[in-house]
């Protein structure tokens, strides 16, 4: 049977924040919003348009996906701060404006890898066409399915996973694309891209629990001290080394979710800044004479090392075409090779005739970045593939190359970061409760201790932060609530199954749940614009 909440901690948690965190959480989200707002506006001060369309869909786009983000912040952000409360480490609502500080330097050290990893889910027929209808119907889809998703179990206090609502609307929107356009197969999602973001987010849980639990079993081989293995006695604060660890492990954890998680709406932002205003955004301004100089040299040397592996039964076709064509379907012909050398040089010699990508025409900048975008693809999809297989010290050119194009195409701008950041630090301090208490409550039978929490919080530090060194998503969620029941089961705390059948449901659920979602809002944002 549950046990239900100490007297301490519900009178905890029933306290308002004070005054003084209220008014610095506000000087600090004004000035961030005054900063992210001066740059866009700067931004876009050298876009001139023919109409106001592009701002009014660059306005809701932008409030869409930075709404996404506040979802994600009351949603996922509050298992970080479960544990230093339940312990009564740190004051609740100091523990969450502690937690929203290190989430806020996670987002802004964050390197991007994860997401561009999403992006490169979508059907690359949708991200050539981003400014298109059919771009903004899937980035709505997106966004507004996982919104519907998280709010949902968010209600109910199920800390379900926004990793796996993102990634699920991304796989339903890419079969829906497919299933309303006239090619056949599975262009529509890259399968195999999605298979390794799928082990990351289905392994991640079982790594928690087992993890946890074997730490906690050798915190006790090791560290002989009852009291970190004991439930807090009222309000009483844990010894300052325990209570240092506890508060170390929440920082670690919610720094590594800005990290990570922060990620997944920045490059959806990216997506709608590169479709409503092209001119802006579709290219690196940040490089320089000498960096555009370098990858002039370093496209030569691109071109050259593929020359040596151009069949002479190659047909020169469309390059765009051919290059499209196969990172859709992943056959690699003979006329691929040409195609890519070709559009190598096109990049280069273009280069080399504006001088700098600030510089290139305003109605060839997209046309530019797409060409830029299915080189990059190309190669990413020939190296996983080793197909044809290149020397050693080819690929080390076209890898340097890759680097190039990249550092051009897959960049984030400071203040989108910013904005990311108060989206999620805003949604932790509107909705945090819910969670903490299914996590400090509902999922052990007794009173999670010291040890537990440390335990939990470790491995979640240390998984989420190997994710993103390796650019894969994970949920927070999922490995530091799994963490708990694996610390419930190995100081023999029992487990609510209640609630651990109502999680693995959600978990379940969430992945073909909003699929179904997002491939429906994307038939139907298809159909209305």
């Amino acid at each position: 049977m549950a046990t239900a909440a100490a007297p301490a901690i519900q009178e905890k948690l029933s306290r308002r924040p004070g005054m003084i965190g209220i008014v610095g959480f506000g000087i600090v989200f004004i000035v961030g919003v005054i900063y992210a707002a001066s740059h866009l506006l700067s931004d876009l001060s050298d876009v001139h348009p023919t109409s106001f369309t592009p701002y009014i869909l660059l306005g809701v786009a932008l409030l869409v996906a930075l709404g996404f983000e506040f979802v994600n912040g009351f949603h996922d952000t509050a298992n970080a701060v479960a544990t230093v409360i339940y312990t009564h480490s740190m004051e609740p609502h100091a523990a969450v404006v502690w937690s929203g500080f290190w989430n806020f330097l996670g987002v802004m050290t964050s390197s991007g890898l994860v997401a561009f990893g999403i992006i490169s889910l979508l059907p690359v027929e949708l991200i050539l066409q981003v400014g298109s209808k059919a771009g903004f119907a899937m980035v709505f889809a997106l966004l507004v399915a996982a919104i519907i998703w998280n709010l949902g179990t968010w209600y109910f206090g199920l800390p379900a996973s926004s990793s796996h609502t993102l990634i699920g609307s991304v796989i339903g929107v890419g079969i829906a694309n497919q299933l309303m356009s006239a090619k056949t197969g599975t262009s529509g999602v890259d399968w195999a891209q999605a298979t390794n973001v799928g082990k990351s987010l289905l392994l991640s849980p079982i790594v928690g629990f087992l993890c946890a639990l074997l730490l906690l079993w050798l915190m006790k081989v090791v560290i002989r001290n009852r009291k970190l293995y004991e439930a807090p006695q009222g309000a009483e604060a844990p010894p300052f080394w325990i209570r240092l660890l506890l508060m170390l492990t929440c920082t670690g954890v919610s720094f590594a979710h800005g990290s990570n998680d922060g990620q997944k709406g920045m490059g959806l932002i990216m997506l709608i800044l590169v479709g409503t205003v092209p001119t802006a955004y579709a290219l690196n301004h940040a490089v320089t004479r000498k960096d555009s100089d370098d990858f002039i040299a370093v496209s030569q040397q691109a071109a050259n090392t593929l020359d040596k592996y151009v069949s002479p039964n190659a047909v020169v076709g469309d390059d765009r075409d051919d290059v499209t064509n196969y990172i859709r379907t992943k056959e690699f012909t003979p006329n691929t090779m040409l195609a890519l050398r070709q559009l190598i040089n096109d990049i280069g010699n273009e280069t080399a005739v504006f001088g700098e990508l600030g510089k290139i025409p305003h109605d060839r900048v997209r046309n530019f970045r797409n060409d830029m975008y299915l080189v990059s693809e190309a190669l990413r999809l020939m190296k996983k593939t080793n197909q044809p297989a290149l020397s050693a010290a080819d690929w080390q050119v076209l890898g340097n190359y890759k680097n190039h194009i990249d550092h051009s195409t897959r960049f984030i701008p400071t203040w989108v970061k910013v904005a990311v950041a108060l989206a999620l630090g805003l949604g932790t301090m509107v909705g945090w409760k819910r969670i903490v208490v299914t996590v400090g409550e509902k999922i052990g039978k007794e009173h999670l201790t010291y040890g537990q929490g440390a335990a939990a919080e470790i491995v979640a530090m240390a998984t989420i932060g190997a994710a993103d060194w390796y650019g894969l998503p994970v949920s927070t969620t999922h490995v530091l609530s799994s963490g708990v029941a694996g610390t419930m089961a190995a100081n023999h705390s029992g487990l609510q199954w209640s609630t651990v059948r109502n999680l693995m449901m959600a978990w379940v659920l969430t992945l073909p749940a909003s699929m179904v979602l997002a491939g429906f809002l994307f038939w139907a944002f298809r159909n209305a614009f």
